[in-house]
C-alpha cells in the first residue's frame, strides 16, 4: 500500500512546476481507532483505523489539511505545495502552526476494504469521511477548535463539508479545486464510468477476486487525463504521438498495485456530495481556490458564484489559466495563491 501513496504523490507531482522544499519539521505519522463509528447506512464499525500525519508541534494553531481522491497525506508533501507553505515564513509556518493531515476513510493507512473486508466493508460517503476527521482532530487529537482548514479535490469538497456540518469549529475554510454544489455533469459521469468498469468486470467476482481485476485501470487513466492536466500543459507534454503513448503509458504502469475494490468505494463515495442545502450555516471566513482552466469544476457554468451569495463572508480567487498551469492540478501548486491564503489568515 506504501508503494500505490508513492505513485499517487508521484502523479500528483508529475504535474507541478519543480520547487525547493522548504524547511518544515519532519512530518510524524500516527494512528487512531475511532469506535464503534456509525456510517450514514446505519452501519456500524466497531474499530475504525485513522491514519493521520502531523508538522509542527500541538502547541501551535491548528490547521486541517485534505487530501484528494486515491491519495493520502503523503500526496500533499510535494514540494509544490508542502515546500510552498510549510517552511519558515510561509503561509502555513509549521513554527506557527500544527499541521494536520488525515488519511481519509478508505484511504493511505486507514481502514479500507482491501484491509480484508473486500465489499463486506460498510459503504462510506462524504459526510462519513468529514466525520471521521472530526472524531480524529477532536478526540483522537484532543483540538477543539482549527484556525483553518483546507483542501484540495476532494479535500476541497470535504472542506467544503467541514464549513456546514461543524461551522462553529474553525476561523476560516479555504476549499480548493472544487464547488459546494452536487455532484453532477461530466465530474459524475466520468467517475461513474471508473466505478462501471470494475462492477462489470467479470474478474471483481462481486469483490471477491483472487487477482486484481484488470479493466478499471484504463477508466481510472481516461478520467484522469480527460478532467486534469490543463490543455496547453499537456499539449506541451505531448505534442507528439509518440510523447502521447509514452505519457500514456506511464499512466497506465502506474496503477498496476492499485485496489479495484479501494478503488470503486473512493469514486462511489462522491455520488451524493451536496453542501448547497446548508451553505448559509457556513461562520468561517471562507477562501475558494479554484482554476479557470478546470476541467472538473469548470467557472464557466457560474454555479460557484451564485453559490457564495449564500455566504456571508466568501471569496473566489481563480487562477488565470496559462502555459504554467495544470487544469484540475493547479491547485496542487501553492505558489499561485500563497499572497491570498496569507492574507486569509491574517
Amino acid at each position: 500500500m506504501r508503494r500505490i501513496q508513492v505513485v499517487v504523490a508521484l502523479i500528483l507531482a508529475f504535474f507541478a512546476t519543480p520547487a525547493i522544499a522548504a524547511d518544515y519539521p519532519a512530518p510524524k505519522t500516527g494512528e487512531w481507532i475511532a469506535r464503534d463509528f456509525k456510517f450514514h447506512t446505519g452501519e456500524v464499525m466497531p474499530e475504525l483505523k485513522l491514519g493521520y500525519t502531523t508538522i509542527g508541534e500541538p502547541t501551535g494553531r491548528p490547521v486541517l489539511v485534505l487530501h484528494g481522491t486515491t491519495g493520502s497525506a503523503t500526496s500533499m508533501l510535494t514540494p509544490a505545495f508542502a515546500g510552498e507553505l510549510f517552511g519558515a515564513g510561509q503561509p502555513l509556518d509549521a513554527a506557527r502552526y500544527y499541521i494536520v493531515i488525515p488519511d481519509s476513510i478508505g484511504h493511505g493507512k486507514s481502514s479500507k476494504p482491501s484491509d480484508g473486508l473486500k465489499a463486506k466493508f460498510p459503504r462510506y460517503n462524504y459526510a462519513d469521511m468529514v466525520d471521521a476527521q472530526y472524531r480524529l482532530v477532536k478526540e483522537g487529537l484532543g483540538i477543539n477548535h482549527l484556525r483553518l482548514v483546507i483542501g484540495n479535490s476532494m479535500g476541497g469538497m470535504h472542506t467544503w463539508l467541514w464549513a456546514v456540518r461543524y461551522p462553529d469549529f474553525m476561523d476560516a475554510a479555504a476549499p480548493m479545486a472544487s464547488q459546494p454544489t452536487a455532484m453532477a455533469g461530466r465530474n459524475w459521469m466520468l467517475r461513474r464510468l471508473i466505478i462501471d468498469s470494475i462492477r462489470n468486470d467479470p474478474d471483481w467476482k462481486g469483490g471477491d477476486y483472487a487477482a486484481q481485476p484488470k479493466a478499471f485501470r484504463s477508466a481510472a487513466v481516461f478520467y484522469n487525463l480527460a478532467t486534469n492536466g490543463g490543455t496547453l500543459a499537456t499539449q506541451r507534454m505531448a505534442p507528439t504521438r509518440e510523447a502521447a503513448d509514452k505519457l500514456l503509458d506511464q499512466r497506465l504502469a502506474a496503477l498496476t498495485n492499485a485496489d479495484a475494490n479501494d478503488y470503486l468505494y473512493q469514486w462511489e463515495a462522491s455520488g451524493d456530495y451536496d453542501p448547497s442545502p446548508g451553505l448559509a450555516r457556513i461562520k468561517a471566513a471562507v477562501l475558494v481556490i479554484n482554476a479557470a482552466d478546470d476541467e472538473r469544476n469548470p467557472p464557466e457554468t457560474g454555479l460557484t458564484e451564485a453559490a457564495l451569495k449564500q455566504i456571508k463572508t466568501a471569496r473566489l480567487f481563480l487562477i488565470p489559466a496559462s502555459e504554467e498551469t495544470r487544469g484540475h492540478g493547479t491547485t496542487g501548486m501553492a505558489k499561485f495563491y500563497k499572497q491570498p491564503l496569507d492574507e486569509l489568515l491574517k
